[in-house]
C-alpha cells in the first residue's frame, strides 16, 4: 500500500480542522479531524496515525482519502437508510379507528381497550405483531391516550352509603 499524503493545508483549512476537533459534539468526527491534523501538520503516515488514534490503518487511509476528496464536510457520517418502518399508514389509521370504538361493538368479550389488547387484536387482523410500548407510542403520535378504568363499588342496598363510610377506630394510646 502506498502512503497517502495530504497536500499542505492552508491556515484556514487548519483552523477549520482545529475548530472541528475542539468543538464537534460527535467524538468520531473529532478523531477524524485529528487524523487529518496529524497527517497535515506532523506529516505522519497512516500507520503512525493509526497507532496514535487506535484505529486500523485502513480506516485512517479511508478518512484521509475522503477528506482529500470532500473536505471537512466529508468527515461527518453519511446518512444511513436504516431499516424500513414496519408500521404502515393503514396500520396507524386502523389503530386509531379501533381505539375510538368500543370493543363490545366489535363483538369482543371486554369493554375497554388496553395497549396489549389493541396489539393482540391488530396482530390478528394484520399479521403485524407490535410491542405494547410501540402501540402506546403510535397512540400518542396520533393524539390519543388510553385512560385507566375508574372502578366504583356500588350496591343496590339502600343502606350501602352508610356501610361504605370508613370505620372510625379508637386511637390506641
Amino acid at each position: 500500500m502506498h502512503p497517502i499524503c495530504l497536500d499542505a493545508l492552508s491556515p484556514e483549512q487548519l483552523g477549520e480542522l482545529d475548530q472541528l476537533y475542539h468543538t464537534s459534539p460527535d467524538p468520531r468526527v473529532r478523531i477524524r479531524a485529528l487524523m487529518i491534523l496529524l497527517s497535515a501538520e506532523r506529516r505522519l503516515v497512516a500507520a503512525e496515525i493509526a497507532a496514535i488514534v487506535r484505529q486500523h490503518e485502513e480506516t485512517v487511509r479511508r478518512w484521509l482519502a475522503r477528506y482529500a476528496a470532500e473536505g471537512t464536510a466529508g468527515l461527518a457520517d453519511a446518512p444511513r437508510s436504516g431499516t424500513p418502518p414496519k408500521v404502515t399508514p393503514a396500520y396507524r389509521a386502523r389503530l386509531l379507528e379501533l381505539v375510538r370504538r368500543r370493543p363490545r361493538a366489535l363483538g369482543l368479550p371486554f369493554s375497554l381497550w388496553t395497549a396489549a389488547r389493541l396489539a393482540d387484536h391488530l396482530a390478528g387482523e394484520t399479521g403485524l405483531r407490535m410491542s405494547v410500548p410501540s402501540v402506546q407510542r403510535l397512540l400518542r403520535a396520533g393524539g390519543m391516550a388510553l385512560s385507566r378504568p375508574q372502578h366504583t363499588i356500588t350496591s343496590p342496598d339502600p343502606d350501602y352509603a352508610l356501610k361504605k363510610r370508613p370505620l372510625r377506630t379508637p386511637a390506641i394510646g
